[in-house]
């Protein structure tokens, strides 16, 4: 039974209405069945208190579109949902170790069927990167990292198990330095000789942590303690030079995602720019080709102009990596739209000739606002 805190889905609880989950005790112990009523406020802190749980496949059967429920509504409450995932993955990565793989893989299941119902909202979010100041890198980072795996797994036809591997792979290699990542991201002074020996052992540690917890996937640890060897075998922790698929798929996804976030001692590089380093690291690689083309040269929650002089948002990858399908927020004189318009950047008077950085934006764009451009309802 696969279980997340009813904490992470109090926003489905309507006082007085009827349960669209059933709720169970830390122990899975059965406390209200579905349809039953939670009463009032007092009753619903004193199961938030008991760390209560729910049944993932009773959560996803809950997030099913309802008869009355249109197309946008149910696609207006990706942003929501994506950040009370995001939570869902901060506990896992900081359960206990007797509960880290239940935690680990009721989020897993929870944002891979986010990341199935938009995949493009999944890499504006990589792509976009809003301000984390009240986050956590180390987390974000980890999840940025995971979704790319995915995505370009998905990209190269992998099955849906080795999908969902290689994001599991991704959201864990560096569990054994999560804080330590947190702090560096707005570090500024060279690393301490404490800090260079525990981001060198990171992968050992992290695979120790996945073992402890009962995770004996090989393929899974193997990636995980290799994600940071180089075939030329300046790598670590152990100078290898041959490692296997995963492992290499994780390494470039870290770097790539990583390049895309702001740090203390510099600015975030576009995709366009990571993509270009990724390929001059990796020109051979397949994996990191596929990582390049999953997200493409404009991937979607990119703020692009037009050849018209307008200024545009990135909806979707269009059938050449330049010529993304994009939703245009200004006219030519630059004066925001009250309604976007949709623009086929093959057209020449609509081809991108600038990418944009967010806060070139004209309007302010929520992600309930992105997440309504890219989806189209």
């Amino acid at each position: 039974m696969r279980v997340c805190s009813l904490s992470s889905v109090r926003n489905r609880i309507v006082l007085g209405q009827p349960l669209p989950f059933s709720v169970r005790d830390a122990e899975r112990m059965l406390l209200l069945a579905k349809g039953q009523v939670i009463a009032d406020l007092a009753q619903l802190d004193s199961l938030l208190q008991r760390g209560a749980l729910v049944e993932v496949s009773e959560l996803a059967e809950a997030m099913k579109p309802a008869r009355h429920e249109s197309p946008s509504e149910r696609l207006a409450r990706l942003p929501g949902e994506w950040d009370r995932g995001l939570q869902d993955v901060r506990k896992a990565l900081s359960a206990p170790a007797e509960r880290l793989v239940e935690a680990l893989d009721s989020a897993t299941d929870l944002m891979l069927s986010l990341i199935h119902c938009s995949p493009d909202m999944a890499l504006a979010h990589i792509v976009r990167q809003p301000d984390n100041a009240g986050g956590h890198y180390g987390v974000s980072h980890s999840m940025h990292a995971a979704t790319a795996c995915h995505a370009a797994a998905r990209y190269l036809g992998w099955s849906p198990d080795d999908q969902k591997r290689a994001f599991q792979a991704a959201i864990t290699m560096n569990l054994g330095m999560l804080d330590l990542q947190a702090r560096l991201s707005s570090q500024v002074s060279p690393l301490t000789p404490m800090q260079r020996e525990a981001i060198h052992e990171h992968p050992i540690r992290s695979v120790e942590m996945l073992e402890s917890a009962g995770v004996t996937d090989p393929d899974w640890l193997d990636a995980v303690l290799h994600h940071h060897e180089v075939p030329d075998g300046s790598g670590y922790p152990h100078g290898l030079t041959d490692v296997g698929e995963l492992a290499e798929m994780l390494r470039y996804a870290d770097i790539y995602t990583a390049r895309l976030s702001a740090r203390a001692n510099r600015p975030a590089m576009s995709a366009q720019q990571a993509g270009r380093e990724l390929h001059q690291m990796a020109a051979q690689s397949p994996l990191a080709a596929a990582l390049i083309k999953a997200f493409g040269i404009f991937p979607p929650g990119s703020l692009v102009r037009l050849a018209s002089g307008e200024v545009a948002l990135v909806i979707r990858n269009g059938d050449k990596a330049h010529r993304p399908v994009v939703s245009a927020l200004t006219n030519a004189a630059g004066e925001p739209r009250h309604l976007p318009v949709t623009r086929d950047s093959s057209r020449d008077e609509h081809a991108v000739v600038a990418l944009l950085p967010a806060n070139a934006a004209p309007i302010r764009l929520s992600d309930e606002r992105v997440a309504s451009l890219i989806t189209g309802v």
